[in-house]
């Protein structure tokens, strides 16, 4: 191992685990190659005996847990694995198929005709093989655990007596073969959704039966509705939960107002996107008589209109988030409820859980409130109409904006001080004609509107957890919104490539890390290479995720964090709603294992649910080039893969591959560690953030694809 991927230990004491897993990656980093207990505390950087008796220690109990062997005396080698384990298949976009198991410290190469059927996602159990020609693990799939996916989408391919589903996805290199019974009315050329019905060991196809079909191909809502399916994702809710949101009534009791703190003649407000209908949260302001301000965080109360025990909150628990496409948000809620019973819009009546302060002007918190509410927003603004306020152009509730406004600069500061980092990046938008074609492409920028509502949501947040996990004297069942901390390899291959731009990291503890990258985010805007800077830096952290188990936010520097206010669109924040409600009312801790399998599940929507983002960015992106064949634009090198590499035109921001094959001029080497390809006749080198002039060749626009040229 390079020592400056062990500069972490430097005169750090780092717990068991940790040691443990740096001491395998060290052997696996190592393949073969016998290391006595000396050697594993020098590549530690690690010199104290207390430590280096630690090390010993784990040496003895990794061999014991047999994943390494003592070849000679003292000295030891990572210990091939034989026999059966289960992973999660994982087939590249190249067709190459492996599986990411935990059973042994890398993942187990599989060759095609050894998948056995199984397809991407699929929990498999693997024959491991060990270690033969390659350094790597070979096996094969003995059994298919579970299905992950059971949805296919694609073109139909008619013929007399035959038919086949040609599907859309990078992951899916067979075709299905339809049965003539089996079509439901699909015609030759239309998109549709098909399921596998059966698949015979010797059958190089499985079979399948149509579920529905979407229409002609390049129409705008089919192919949205296609991105949805080939992500698992509902694109439409059944119409039995249409129809039980119809049945849930919007009126306020006497009774309910009674039990609740009524801020209706608060002035309150609302700040969201200008296509915007789910106003989830809302901002009230007051000055008080002791000179202090307080300032009300009102959420939706979701949770009030869906009870647990309801359909609709099966299909919210299941769906776990709103997706936002590039036309489009397809809800969590039906629109009944995310749109208008739980949505703030002006001058109605609405019913709120809220977090109140009471803070000094400058965001000084000296004290809080948290319960339900019942408020009446005097006003809906747009984040530019805020702005505008911001910025001293006038407007109504100028004076109340501009003070909230300067508090959240104060908590902007305050968070960035602690070691809170400023990932903040331009979105990709699209100006669409009337049929969804794309007819242009530009970036949005954040501004002190964005950030005015941003800081008060995550003070919301971040006091709620704490409330639970801090200030209860007993631990108690909650959901928190967790970060870890990132990858020392990962912080290392970041700090060697932004050398060559002049930058360097400081990474002795959180703070000077946060500082430094912060610092380099800041000089890399409106640089030829801020893009890829960009982009990396949030590629070397962890992703945030769902947990019982609260290790802390990282990326914002807190200790205690949760969702609790955007519950239309997510679900992990009516689960915050209802554990708050249950510990306010006095009851006892909720039972983790429950909650722990839908922070889980709520993840893994997440992801999904960011996958299917982007390929709506990507199909709109290669749209809106399909008329430009043969045109060429100036690009940056955005990312360097073994089968080439991606060019981002600078004056779109739409993203194409030069593959491999179009580099005809030399044989080009993939250098992953130094994130370019090297020609190895000429030694011509392609290397990320590299200014290149490329010409569009193709554009597929099934598989959302732009192939490139350079000129």
């Amino acid at each position: 191992m390079p020592k400056n991927q062990t500069a972490k230990y430097s005169n750090q004491s780092i717990d068991r685990d940790a040691m443990k897993q740096k001491i395998v990656q060290i052997f696996s980093n190592q393949k073969g190659r016998l290391l006595n207990y000396k050697q594993v505390s020098a590549q530690l950087l690690s010199y104290d005996k207390q430590e280096r008796k630690l090390i010993a220690s784990i040496l003895n109990e990794l061999q014991q847990e047999k994943r390494i062997e003592e070849v000679h005396r003292g000295r030891y080698r990572l210990k091939p694995r034989t026999g059966l384990v289960t992973g999660q298949v994982k087939i590249s976009r190249r067709g190459f198929a492996s599986i990411i198991t935990e059973d042994v410290d890398e993942e187990v190469l599989v060759n095609w005709k050894n998948l056995n059927n199984a397809l991407h996602g699929d929990i498999v159990k693997v024959n491991l093989y060990g270690k033969r020609k390659t350094e790597f693990y070979e096996g094969e799939v003995t059994e298919i655990l579970e299905r992950r996916k059971v949805k296919f989408v694609g073109i139909i391919e008619a013929n007399q007596g035959y038919a086949f589903l040609i599907p859309d996805g990078k992951f899916i290199p067979f075709d299905i073969f339809i049965p003539p019974h089996q079509l439901q009315g699909a015609k030759n050329g239309e998109k549709a959704i098909v399921s596998i019905t059966r698949w015979s060991d010797h059958s190089k196809s499985p079979e399948g039966k149509v579920l529905e079909v979407l229409g002609k191909p390049g129409d705008n809502n089919v192919e949205m509705h296609a991105i949805m399916v080939e992500y698992d994702l509902p694109y439409k809710f059944p119409s039995s939960i249409n129809q039980d949101a119809e049945q849930i009534s919007d009126k306020i009791s006497a009774e309910e107002i009674k039990s609740r703190r009524d801020f209706r003649k608060t002035t309150t407000f609302t700040i969201d996107p200008d296509d915007a209908k789910d106003f989830d949260d809302a901002i009230s302001y007051q000055k008080l008589d002791n000179g202090l301000f307080e300032i009300g965080i009102h959420i939706a109360d979701v949770t009030h209109y869906v009870q647990e025990d309801t359909t609709i909150n099966q299909e919210a628990e299941n769906r776990a988030t709103s997706v936002y496409l590039v036309d489009r948000v397809v809800p969590m809620l039906p629109e009944r409820l995310s749109n208008f019973i739980c949505s703030l819009r002006p001058n109605e009546d609405k019913l709120c859980y809220s977090v109140v302060f009471q803070m000094t002007a400058d965001a000084e918190i000296k004290d809080y409130w948290i319960g339900r509410t019942i408020i009446n927003s005097d006003q809906r603004f747009t984040y530019d109409e805020a702005q505008k306020r911001i910025e001293g152009k006038g407007g109504a509730l100028s004076e109340e904006i501009l003070d909230i406004h300067e508090m959240a600069n104060k908590l902007r500061d305050k968070r960035f001080v602690r070691g809170a980092f400023n990932f903040e990046r331009d979105e990709i938008k699209f100006k669409l004609d009337e049929a969804g074609k794309p007819i242009g492409v530009f970036t949005k920028t954040m501004k002190e509107a964005n950030w005015l509502v941003e800081e008060f949501m995550l003070l919301a947040n971040r006091k709620v957890a704490e409330f639970i996990g801090k200030e209860q004297k007993k631990h108690m069942t909650f959901v928190y919104r967790i970060h870890d901390e990132p990858n020392i390899d990962r912080i290392m291959g970041f700090q060697s490539f932004i050398k060559r731009f002049g930058y360097k990291i400081e990474s002795g503890n959180s703070q000077k890390l946060s500082a430094s990258m912060n610092k380099i985010l800041k000089k890399v805007q409106g640089r030829p290479e801020q893009h890829v800077v960009e982009n990396l830096a949030i590629r070397s952290m962890a992703k945030a995720e769902y947990s019982t188990t609260n290790i802390g936010h990282y990326g914002l520097a807190f200790d205690y964090y949760t969702h609790f206010t955007s519950p239309i669109r997510r679900f992990p924040d009516m689960m915050v709603h209802r554990l708050l409600t249950r510990y306010l009312d006095g009851k006892p801790s909720a039972k983790m294992d429950p909650y722990e399998l839908m922070c889980k599940h709520s993840s893994d929507m997440e992801m999904l649910a960011t996958k299917a983002e982007r390929a709506s960015i990507k199909y709109k992106q290669a749209e809106f080039l399909q008329d430009k064949l043969g045109m060429e634009f100036d690009g940056l090198i955005s990312g360097v893969q073994n089968f080439g590499i991606f060019v981002e035109i600078k004056e779109n921001a739409c993203e194409g591959l030069v593959p491999m094959r179009n580099l005809s001029d030399d044989f080009y080497v993939f250098d992953e560690d130094n994130y370019q390809i090297i020609g190895k006749r000429k030694g011509k080198r392609y290397q990320l953030g590299d200014d290149i002039r490329v010409r569009i060749t193709n554009v597929d626009l099934q598989r959302k694809l732009v192939d490139m040229e350079i000129a």
